[in-house]
């Protein structure tokens, strides 16, 4: 990894404090049809950093089974939507709810262009427009725990976070510039849940992206917790090692819901039926 953590955590942060726009709400209607896996519940205990009280800096989350796309969507998915869905199209989409990058890299409105293939990671899509197309499939987005659950999988362990080599992995793909063209979704290793791309190719939107870290007004009050944000968010985390998710945690933070960044996608999920309760038991 070239230089230290604190390098490149500041590096993500200030790529976090960059993704800056307005929010609002969004609707949409449809079926759901996924390449999904069911992933099982369990307890989760995330890198939170949210409180100046050491007994509120880690807790564990209890997720119920979900079911989570393998693969970011793509151009090619995106592009099927659009035509469906003439509102979310590039030039339609209500100012509100994306911002002037929406769909920038495209050619046109149902056109993709000669620069950009279908089956790379779509980009430059607002959060109220990824929400759409999942619900537009009969899912949603998934809860940041609920990502951060599969992401701590490796391809030999069902949480890797302590393991150095697999931090060292993560963070060196977090190092590296951003390509100038996109590589296509599923050219990864998966991991053992058989999901693809949680690493190294875009950051994701997650459903409560603005959950965990302070926001600007929580900075303004004066108090102690004016410390939790970005960087000084590590030093009151309980997980001081996970640096990677550190970063995570401080580019959603700074997100707005219309922002779409030429290397933000997404992936969509879906509650697991009642009855599906023990369906994704797989030996965890």
């Amino acid at each position: 990894m070239r230089g230290s953590w604190l390098t490149v955590y500041a590096a993500g942060c200030l790529l976090a404090q960059s993704a800056l726009a307005d929010t609002a709400l969004s609707q949409s209607e449809g079926g759901y049809e996924s390449h999904a896996v069911w992933i099982p519940g369990g307890r989760f205990r995330a890198v939170v950093g949210l409180s100046s009280d050491p007994k509120k800096q880690e807790k564990d989350a209890v997720l119920k089974p979900f079911q989570m796309d393998r693969l970011p969507v793509t151009n090619a998915d995106y592009l099927s939507f659009v035509k469906e869905n003439p509102r979310w199209q590039k030039g339609n989409a209500p100012k509100l709810f994306v911002d002037e990058q929406y769909l920038a890299h495209w050619e046109g409105s149902l056109s993709l262009g000669a620069n950009v293939e279908g089956e790379q990671p779509v980009t430059q899509v607002s959060w109220f427009a990824a929400r759409a197309y999942c619900k537009s499939k009969g899912g949603r987005l998934p809860m940041e725990n609920e990502w951060e659950f599969v992401a701590a999988a490796s391809d030999a362990k069902w949480d890797a976070r302590q393991d150095p080599s697999w931090r060292k992995q993560i963070l060196d793909w977090y190092a590296k510039p951003n390509p100038a063209k996109l590589p296509k979704v599923g050219q990864s290793h998966a991991n053992l849940y058989q999901v693809f791309d949680l690493h190294g190719l875009v950051w994701e939107w997650v459903e409560d992206f603005g959950s965990t870290m302070m926001g600007g007004d929580s900075r303004d009050t004066g108090g102690s917790d004016r410390m939790l944000f970005c960087g000084a968010a590590a030093v009151g985390a309980g997980q001081k090692n996970d640096y990677a998710s550190f970063m995570r945690y401080a580019f959603r933070s700074s997100l707005k819901a219309r922002y779409g960044g030429r290397n933000l996608g997404f992936r969509c999920a879906k509650d697991a039926p009642l009855n599906m309760d023990g369906a994704a038991k797989i030996g965890r």
